[in-house]
């Protein structure tokens, strides 16, 4: 268990170092398709991506057609509310528990191979 951290020795390249660096990517793995300011609206992009949620939701829209109107609007509404909240929520477990092991993987100790 013996750890080593490695600092090149740059001297007075130092600050040139900084900015190049700044322009490559990072060696860290990331799996996860979401994140918290995104996960609602792409969620429902995805979501709505699949027919069955688009023909309830017509079905929603066509509801609001007085001439049309089978039930109440609010009635309608739920079946999809609920069946778009409980795949969010899946979504959202699977997405946070790819997270978790993206974090440990980024945080996994490495060998540094040495001449």
């Amino acid at each position: 268990g013996k750890h080593r951290i490695v600092i090149p020795c740059l001297g007075h390249f130092k600050e040139e170092y900084e900015k190049v660096s700044k322009l490559y990517m990072n060696n860290k793995i990331r799996t996860t398709r979401y994140t918290l300011l995104n996960f609602l609206p792409r969620n429902l992009f995805e979501q709505f991506h699949r027919l069955a949620n688009l023909y309830f939701l017509f079905l929603i829209v066509l509801n609001w057609v007085p001439l049309v109107e089978a039930f109440q609007k609010e009635i309608t509404m739920l079946p999809l509310i609920a069946v778009l909240t409980i795949i969010a929520v899946k979504d959202g477990l699977e997405d946070y528990s790819r997270y978790k092991m993206d974090k440990q993987i980024n945080n996994l100790v490495t060998k540094v191979y040495s001449r």
